[in-house]
């Protein structure tokens, strides 16, 4: 529940503009579910859960580290076949257009929403895309095989959820330059700004981990 609330109210205040335009269908719509919102919505919803049944924490996150980067790239496939998330526009072979995505890759669409991109060089008409989603779904294999071969090795609890902290964080900062997202504060999208928290905290709790009664768990991983 917490993911799904963190998810549409992250979609929300980054679609400000639709929303007030199209406020029952943009707020009650299947769509519009943002990942790092989720992300947000669902640790504090996990995080009251444990306490109030007094599990352990970090464990947890070291045990759901894998399959959060998992379910990260079957979502990107989601997002691939329904045309949402997408990239710039490019010339590059391997573009896709989205005649019937959400919203549409078209020239309008671009130069009306997002001003800020240079669509020097493209006709009016539906554009090609980078395709972000697949090549997110082949980072997050990426990722999510090196963390499910770490979760043997583990050093201390909370490492490995710090370690995915890092890599998602790192993954989808790089994206981000070449998503089709509005840009904020010194040229970063939200969900850069966000990406660059995850990178800090997971790097300076990797390096300075906590001192908690939880044991290292290498051989229930």
């Amino acid at each position: 529940v917490g993911g799904i609330l963190g998810a549409k109210l992250y979609y929300v205040l980054e679609n400000f503009g639709r929303v007030v335009a199209d406020p029952m269908g943009m707020i009650f719509s299947g769509a519009g579910l943002v990942f790092l919102g989720g992300l947000v919505g669902g640790t504090l919803g996990v995080t009251i859960v444990l306490r109030k049944n007094d599990l352990p924490w970090l464990t947890f996150g070291d045990i759901v580290a894998p399959l959060l980067m998992l379910g990260y790239g079957i979502g990107r496939v989601g997002c691939f076949l329904v045309g949402d998330d997408y990239g710039l526009p490019t010339h590059l072979p391997w573009g896709v257009s989205f005649e019937n995505g959400l919203p549409p890759s078209t020239y309008y669409m671009f130069d009306t929403y997002y001003p800020w991109i240079d669509l020097t060089g493209f006709e009016p008409g539906v554009l090609a895309v980078h395709p972000t989603q697949i090549y997110e779904v082949i980072l997050a294999l990426i990722i999510f095989g090196f963390l499910w071969k770490k979760r043997l090795s583990v050093k201390h609890v909370g490492s490995l959820f710090f370690t995915y902290l890092i890599l998602a964080g790192i993954e989808r900062f790089a994206i981000e330059f070449i998503r089709t997202n509005d840009k904020y504060i010194l040229g970063l999208s939200g969900a850069q700004v966000i990406t660059l928290l995850m990178i800090g905290i997971g790097t300076y709790f990797l390096f300075n981990p906590f001192k908690s009664g939880e044991s290292t768990h290498k051989e229930s991983a």
